[in-house]
């Protein structure tokens, strides 16, 4: 056996021993775990766009170049010529005082954004009501039914982003966003599946969540390698993320109980630190272990999500939609976490689709015991 080959497999042994994983003879509990690749919000899309009757959104620069006389519009846009990219630092610029109404979308009032009027949606009832009605927790809104027949679905995140373009299929909003991470190695949320007695059958499991010092390793192919080892980000020695769900596992489909979690994000340039009350999780795991597919659901900081949003800059030219009546609508479509003085919601119920692959977890602790063994 040649020394790659047998350090390889002292790495494997002691990658089992650290993380609890069983090797030949043991019947203690082991631990899973993954490692997020793409996240995306979800939505519910019919063939010919029925859910939206008004259409898509009109972009911010459709906006800014109807307002302009033909004289005007002719010398700023070179009679159509200049690209769009080199009109958008002009186009965003179209506040009175010559604010940019990505970053201060209250400085002007655009036309209203068409959002989502379907009645079918994907995500979870999250207030427990299925009539929409308002809650000590919520503001009344509209509930969806699932695909599956399910009443009382929450996710006006949906309702509010379903009509965009770029949040669409076809859009490239949140593509980008998960090749950024996948390529910067940024903000790469690790799942930590601890107390798993049989991986495809457990009734009590804890769940936790943690952000990864690492790339993703890549084949050949520029594909994700399962079974990789990941380092949770830390701070004086502890993990800076590491919020934990109770959750059980049947038939291979681990779901959890629902809490506040923070998690890490970073896409579009944009770096965040959410928290999404009330989250819970869903992933079906593959037969071999090597990936898991399903869902995120919770309350997402409508705060948080807007800054997101003003500062995607010119990505928004790929995305379609106007940020005076994108912030105007999430406003009022935010249904979560009412405001004690206003009375106002502060976050919106939302779903996200998630794929994630197989990965070992190496926390502070477990790191300085490679690093001996080495």
């Amino acid at each position: 056996m040649s020394e790659n080959i047998w350090q390889r497999a002292l790495t494997l042994i002691l990658a089992a021993w650290i993380l609890g994983t069983p090797v030949a003879g043991q019947a203690e509990s082991r631990t899973l775990g993954f490692v997020v690749k793409d996240w995306m919000t979800a939505v519910y899309e019919t063939k010919f766009i029925d859910e939206c009757p008004q259409g898509l959104a009109i972009p911010n620069e459709e906006i800014w170049w109807r307002d302009l006389s033909k004289a005007e519009r002719s010398e700023l846009t070179q009679d159509g010529l200049l690209s769009s990219l080199a009109r958008w630092f002009t186009a965003v610029r179209r506040g009175p005082n010559g604010e940019d109404v990505c970053i201060n979308p209250t400085v002007v009032t655009d036309p209203p954004m068409p959002v989502v009027e379907g009645k079918v949606s994907f995500g979870k009832n999250l207030d427990g009501n299925t009539d929409g009605s308002a809650t000590p927790k919520t503001c009344a809104h509209e509930n969806f039914v699932s695909p599956t027949g399910e009443p009382g679905i929450d996710n006006q995140m949906y309702r509010l982003v379903g009509c965009i373009y770029g949040w669409r299929e076809a859009g490239v909003l949140e593509v980008n966003a998960n090749e950024m991470r996948r390529t910067s190695g940024l903000a790469m949320i690790l799942v930590e599946v601890e107390g798993v007695d049989d991986p495809r059958n457990d009734d009590d499991v804890t769940v936790s969540f943690y952000r990864s010092v690492d790339q993703f390793p890549l084949d050949s192919a520029g594909q994700v390698i399962p079974f990789s080892s990941y380092r949770v980000d830390t701070a004086d020695g502890k993990a800076r993320y590491g919020d934990s769900l109770k959750g059980s596992i049947k038939d291979g489909v681990l779901e959890t109980e629902s809490g506040d979690v923070r998690l890490p994000y970073y896409g579009n340039y944009n770096y965040m630190h959410p928290v999404i009350r009330d989250m819970s999780i869903r992933l079906e795991i593959a037969a071999d272990g090597e990936t898991a597919d399903g869902m995120v659901y919770g309350y997402y900081d409508l705060e948080q999500f807007m800054y997101l949003v003003g500062g995607l800059g010119p990505v928004i030219l790929t995305s379609y939609f106007s940020c005076p009546a994108f912030n105007e609508a999430a406003h009022r479509l935010a249904d979560g976490y009412p405001d004690p003085e206003t009375g106002e919601c502060t976050h919106i119920s939302s779903a996200f689709e998630i794929g994630a692959h197989a990965a070992f977890i190496i926390h502070p602790e477990e790191n300085e015991v490679v690093k001996a063994a080495r």
